[in-house]
Formats: C-alpha cells, structure tokens, sequence
C-alpha cells in the first residue's frame, strides 16, 4: 500500500467522487487516533494534538498551515493553550478525498518533530 505521508495532493474540483467507505477504512489504517465525525452530513477527518503551552501549540498549527499551502489543500485549526485539532475535509466536494488523508498523514508526521509535543 502506498504510503500516504509520502504521496502529494492532487488538484480535486467539484464532480470528483468522495472516498469510499472501504477507502477510508483502508486510509485510516495509516493514521492511528484520527476519527471520522460528521458536520452539516459531510464526513471530516480530524484529530487533536496535545503540547506542553500555547507556543508550541502555535508552532505546530503553523508547520501545519505551511504544509496546507504547499500541498494547496488547508485544513480547519483549533488552536488553544496546549492543544490544536485539526480537521480536514475536501469543500469543493462535500467530503473525504484522498488528499484529506495524505495531508492527515503529512500532519501527524509534523507532530512527530515538533517540539514541545506530548506523544
């Protein structure tokens, strides 16, 4: 299986299909403690991470934006003192993408150097 963290987004616009209930199984085997919620009936992607303060919290919610704009696909951040949840989701189609994982994945490998994080 292809290793998400190490695949790029692709360009996705209205029309494409959202990921399969069998995909996202497949996906989330790759990114443990990231759940599945739901929003308004669109599927998100989402986990918090914990820090030791605010500054790192900030650091990583920062790392995370740099990654969105690189890969062009961006997240919601929560941002508070010692903890950041991220979530993401594909607008321009109402759901999950594959790039949604890819960048879960991008997300949680940041996290594993940031510093200040509580693993």
């Amino acid at each position: 299986m292809e290793q998400l963290n190490q695949a790029r987004c692709v360009p996705c616009e209205g029309g494409v299909p959202t990921a399969t209930d069998s995909e996202i199984a497949g996906y989330l085997v790759q990114l443990p403690g990231w759940v599945i919620t739901e929003v308004d009936h669109v599927k998100r992607l989402s986990k918090s991470f914990a820090f030791d303060n605010f500054v790192h919290a900030l650091a990583f919610t920062n790392r995370v934006g740099e990654l969105a704009e690189q890969e062009g696909h961006h997240p919601a951040i929560l941002t508070e003192w010692g903890k950041v949840t991220v979530t993401w989701w594909t607008h321009a189609i109402g759901g999950l993408h594959k790039n949604d994982f890819v960048m879960a994945a991008k997300t949680e490998e940041a996290f594993q150097s940031a510093a200040g994080a509580k693993r």
